[in-house]
């Protein structure tokens, strides 16, 4: 195996290991796509674990230091076209057989560094500016591997990657509280009669209830106007989308079934569901060609 097909390996072990519901996601693609998208995954998911994963012992100047060193290696990589990082030869390869702008990436790590040091935001428009680089981009830079047919696409998938990442701060409102964070706008939350201590007491009341369901709303309409961008895209990438959508927008049905108890419950899409979602799409897959 080869310097390159080592990157790539290691990056579909990272995705196998750590994004179960994505990595499924990436089964429904034709089999020349999926490395791309797990090289994608790689770099994400490389930069996330320096930011929530890295030792307790570390400082959050530390982990800065460490990402920005990091980051600052991938983004100079980038530009010369060559890397000696495990996950940074699949990146390149990806990004140079794609054309995928740099920019996304640079927008990505500034995310990750704002999650170092901001730890709530009071408009939905501050929160926009972490969920680009967070999760829109991510969008971006999918659209060219799984095929584009019509520009439109690109700005479905900026939606869908919201919605995505949406729904997942409404199933984690427990958890970023653990790591000192609130995503929820706080006027928005206030609007709603609800303060960061009432979360930060983990006591569900109808205005939390009131306040998760204003969320949920929010993730449904990005769906909804993301939806039409799947059929932009070539006929073999569609199933995986669709699928993708049905799983993680999904997460916020799962919200309801608990009854919005975030805090004792964890919103989980069940096996059973996954399986369906993936056998439907898998059998969709089967009318087109790879």
């Amino acid at each position: 195996m080869d310097e390159l097909q080592a990157s790539y390996a290691e990056c579909k072990r990272l995705n196998a290991l750590h994004g179960k519901t994505y990595y499924l996601a990436t089964l429904l693609l034709p089999k020349s796509k999926r490395p791309y998208v797990h090289a994608l995954y790689g770099f994400a998911r490389y930069a996330d674990e320096i930011v929530d994963d890295l030792a307790s012992t570390f400082t959050v100047d530390e982990k800065a230091k460490v990402l920005s060193m990091w980051g600052d290696k991938i983004l100079n990589d980038l530009k010369s076209g060559r890397s000696d990082d495990a996950v940074g030869r699949a990146l390149i390869d990806t990004v140079n057989r794609f054309s995928i702008p740099h920019a996304h990436f640079e927008a990505f790590l500034h995310s990750m560094t704002m999650d170092l040091t901001v730890t709530e935001y009071q408009r939905y428009e501050d929160l926009l500016e972490y969920v680009y680089g967070s999760a829109a981009v991510i969008g971006l830079e999918m659209v060219p591997v799984l095929g584009v047919l019509e520009e439109g696409a690109y700005e479905c998938a900026k939606k869908l990657g919201i919605a995505f990442q949406l729904a997942n701060f409404i199933r984690d409102v427990g958890e970023d509280l653990d790591r000192g964070r609130i995503y929820l706008p706080l006027e928005e939350l206030a609007q709603c009669g609800v303060s960061r201590e009432m979360l930060e007491a983990r006591v569900l009341t109808p205005q939390i209830i009131e306040a998760l369901k204003f969320q949920i709303a929010r993730v449904r309409q990005l769906q909804a106007e993301a939806t039409p961008g799947i059929k932009m895209l070539e006929a073999a990438s569609r199933p995986c989308i669709e699928a993708a959508s049905t799983l993680y927008c999904g997460i916020v049905d799962e919200v309801e079934k608990i009854g919005y108890d975030i805090f004792n419950k964890r919103a989980k899409t069940s096996t059973a569901r996954r399986l369906r979602v993936a056998s439907a799409a898998f059998l969709k897959r089967l009318t087109v060609s790879n």
